[in-house]
């Protein structure tokens, strides 16, 4: 069943791979018998599910999660249990490949109203002028 990200990106199955190892923490005597921890794989760079763009931003938004080779790698250890980490990595997966394929908002260009400008450069001189009176008393002969 593959991984659907958005209306637009689906991953395939075939792109993904888990592995399974020891978790540490809590889970008794279990813990050391049983491999409960999610490590999956996901080759984001030459994924062929994957637009050149979000591919991109992606790689930004991952950090240290993705290799220099361009592979993802989401350990996956919060559960006592396979499956729930299993769930726990894809949608981490799911998640960070979403947050890439939105684009950046572009910013907007702004102005400063006449007013607030006027107003800004009076409250500075009114200001300055506090200070100047702060200091030593001129003379008058």
């Amino acid at each position: 069943m593959p991984l659907i990200v958005t209306p637009h990106i689906a991953i395939p199955d075939g792109e993904l791979s888990e592995s399974f190892i020891r978790a540490s923490g809590p889970g008794g005597q279990n813990v050391n018998k049983v491999a409960s921890a999610v490590q999956l794989r996901f080759d984001a760079q030459n994924s062929s599910s994957l637009p050149d763009d979000v591919k991109a931003r992606l790689k930004s938004i991952a950090g240290r999660r993705m290799t220099k080779d361009g592979v993802i790698v989401i350990e996956a250890k919060r559960f006592r249990d396979q499956e729930h980490n299993r769930a726990d990595a894809r949608a981490r997966l799911a998640a960070l490949i979403a947050r890439a394929a939105k684009p950046p908002v572009k910013r907007k260009k702004t102005h400063v109203p006449r007013g607030q400008k006027t107003k800004r450069l009076e409250q500075k001189r009114r200001r300055g002028e506090v200070k100047a009176k702060r200091g030593r008393p001129q003379l008058d002969d």
